[in-house]
């Protein structure tokens, strides 16, 4: 067996061994993970419920949106029939399993459930996770939290389908940008041939991901570049925009449709940080915010209540686009210093 899947790399043995007793042992298995999913938190989860619920497990999984939704993008994956709307989740499960949530706010309607469960097993790959459960998978060097999670299901003795590589493929496609991070090691490309190998098929997956929108996105996405703004003298240099209820309301756009936004804005020369202020349904603002590597946005995000990585992080505000941007304006002035 490949040294990718036999090393637990900075988790412990003792932990990966904890993990999978814990799962083995355990007849439900409650999962979830962090709100408005993209392709790693979802893929985790679904992989995992996959594979579980083959092995006997009756299996439970959600995340913790008010509006409970697959995102568009990611409808093609298979497992969705394991989920279920938070209302009907275990409010206090006996094994609960999180994936891909850097802090346990990051569940959203599902926090309270994580600390009422017996026992919590956080998998996560983000460097600003504090280690929020009773066993804690995180390891920030992984390419994904898919990796963590081939990882385990090698530990726990269950196979990899092209269903269950189906819904890993895609978070580590998506996490590693197509491969293009810095995140991409050569562990990344060897679990990538692995999956390959299930007969899973990337070109659909890369279809599905990125190479679709309906057409009101366009549309969307001209008003939008329209107002963006650039700030050179900011850092290392700043460029912005923002999305409004009222932008996506005039070509019918639901809100996961604008996500893909921020890879368009981030392409500006001139500038080391990319933001995009996304308003949500509930008149939030969705913050979004990318580094060429001269700025660590995980942390300026951080000192704003939210998280992620060095070179792609995000929070939520409620305040107005102006202010919200003036706060991150002088942390992105200051560089990392909150």
């Amino acid at each position: 067996m490949t040294p990718d899947l036999c090393d637990g790399g900075p988790v412990p043995d003792g932990d990966w061994d904890r993990a999978a007793e814990l799962i083995l042992s355990t007849d439900e298995i409650a999962l979830a993970c962090h709100v408005a999913p993209d392709g790693d938190a979802l893929g985790s989860m679904l992989a995992a419920g996959l594979a579980l619920r083959a092995a006997g497990k009756r299996v439970t999984a959600s995340f913790g949106d008010r509006r409970f939704e697959v995102p568009r993008l990611l409808r093609f994956l298979p497992g969705q029939d394991l989920l279920v709307e938070p209302g009907a989740y275990p409010a206090a499960p006996d094994l609960m399993v999180t994936f891909d949530a850097a802090v346990a706010d990051r569940l959203g309607l599902l926090t309270e459930n994580a600390g009422k469960a017996r026992e919590l097993v956080v998998v996560d790959h983000h460097p600003s996770n504090p280690g929020f459960g009773t066993v804690n998978l995180v390891d920030p060097a992984a390419a994904s939290t898919t990796t963590l999670v081939e990882k385990l299901l090698h530990r726990l003795g269950l196979p990899i389908d092209e269903a269950i590589a189906t819904c890993l493929y895609t978070g580590l496609v998506t996490d590693t940008g197509s491969f293009r991070h810095s995140s991409t090691t050569p562990a990344a490309h060897r679990m990538a041939a692995r999956l390959v190998s299930t007969g899973l098929n990337t070109e659909e997956i890369a279809r599905q991901l990125w190479d679709r929108s309906p057409f009101g996105y366009l549309k969307t996405l001209g008003a939008v570049l329209d107002r963006v703004t650039l700030e050179p003298g900011v850092g290392g240099g700043l460029v912005w925009t923002f999305v409004t209820r009222t932008d996506r309301a005039a070509h019918g756009l639901p809100y996961d449709a604008v996500e893909g936004i921020i890879d368009v804005i981030r392409r500006a020369d001139e500038a080391d940080v990319a933001v995009v202020l996304k308003e949500d349904d509930d008149g939030a603002w969705q913050v979004s915010t990318r580094s060429k590597g001269g700025t660590d946005v995980a942390r300026l995000c951080a000192a704003l209540g939210g998280g992620g990585h060095a070179k792609a992080a995000g929070f939520t505000s409620h305040l107005p686009v102006e202010e919200t941007m003036a706060r991150l304006r002088a942390l992105v002035a200051e560089g990392t210093s909150p």
